[in-house]
């Protein structure tokens, strides 16, 4: 961006000195008559030549960044919307994480109260299957939070292949 806002720059003090040029033209001729002066054959075609070259220039400049500030708001707004969605997975993430502490909690009071049914020798059914619930419902959020954990994963890859994309395609 600073080298267009330096050639811009440039531009604009050429096209200061081609005007003051074709000023002082004026006034020479101003004091003959009202003709310019034809000191030198064709230098103001020449002048207005080259002060158009600019404005072509100055356009074509103008122009290149209007589509690179398009092209920043674009890519702004698709790293906002890519940082939305890295936001809701991580919530859900932690979401699934919070599931898996507390069925590991309940996991191990259960095993906590089984130990103590085995130690004093009474072996109770209800207890058995009460753990095995637990521990299947604990496998079940060990799964959900590696669900989450892929989908996050597969999001910031995906996002970074997406900006490879943008990047060649700017290339072009």
């Amino acid at each position: 961006m600073s080298q267009i806002e330096d050639l811009q720059g440039r531009i604009t003090a050429a096209l200061d000195r081609i005007g003051q040029g074709i000023d002082r033209m004026g006034e020479a001729g101003g004091a003959e008559g009202g003709a310019p002066a034809a000191a030198e054959p064709g230098a103001l075609e020449a002048l207005q030549q080259e002060l158009e070259d600019e404005r072509i220039a100055n356009e074509q400049l103008q122009e290149r960044v209007k589509k690179l500030q398009l092209r920043r708001q674009r890519l702004e707004e698709e790293l906002q919307s890519a940082r939305d969605d890295i936001a809701g997975s991580l919530k859900k993430f932690d979401g699934e994480l919070q599931g898996l502490r507390a069925a590991n909690d309940k996991l191990r009071e259960i095993n906590s109260l089984l130990r103590e049914a085995n130690g004093a020798g009474v072996g109770d059914a209800e207890l058995i299957n009460t753990a095995m619930e637990v521990e299947l419902e604990g496998l079940r959020a060990v799964r959900a939070a590696d669900r989450a954990e892929t989908t996050i994963i597969y999001t910031e890859l995906n996002e970074a292949v997406e900006n490879l994309r943008a990047a060649k395609q700017a290339e072009k």
